[in-house]
């Protein structure tokens, strides 16, 4: 079983800056995929961006060039790093981790970008 804790959600205003933390724990494989997803009420959760153990990174066209994903094999935590952040990136921000074809979720953090 795999437990994921989300940190570093809040408030912050258009343009400005947030750091999203998660750690997992558990029976985590070492190959394995961590990510981000959003979702706003009445709307699918969307990908924001994924990061394998190895290191390769995919970002949803809407984020590319503001936001960074990374992760710390060492510590199973990944980040993800949010720059010039709009009001349409307001959203609970949840965090994913994929192995063997199975993917568990975290509780969810809220993210709100005032304009």
């Amino acid at each position: 079983q795999v437990q994921l804790v989300e940190s570093g959600g809040g408030l912050v205003q258009a343009g400005g800056s947030l750091r999203l933390s998660c750690a997992a724990s558990g029976s985590i494989f070492r190959v394995n995929t961590m990510g981000w997803y959003r979702q706003v009420p009445g709307k699918q959760r969307e990908l924001v961006a994924t990061i394998s153990s190895g290191g390769s990174t995919n970002y949803a066209d809407s984020v590319k060039g503001r936001f960074t994903i990374s992760r710390d094999n060492a510590k199973n935590t990944v980040f993800v790093q949010m720059n010039s952040l709009k009001p349409e990136d307001t959203a609970v921000y949840y965090c994913a981790l994929t192995r063997l074809g199975i993917t568990t979720w975290g509780q969810g953090t809220q993210v709100t970008v005032s304009s």
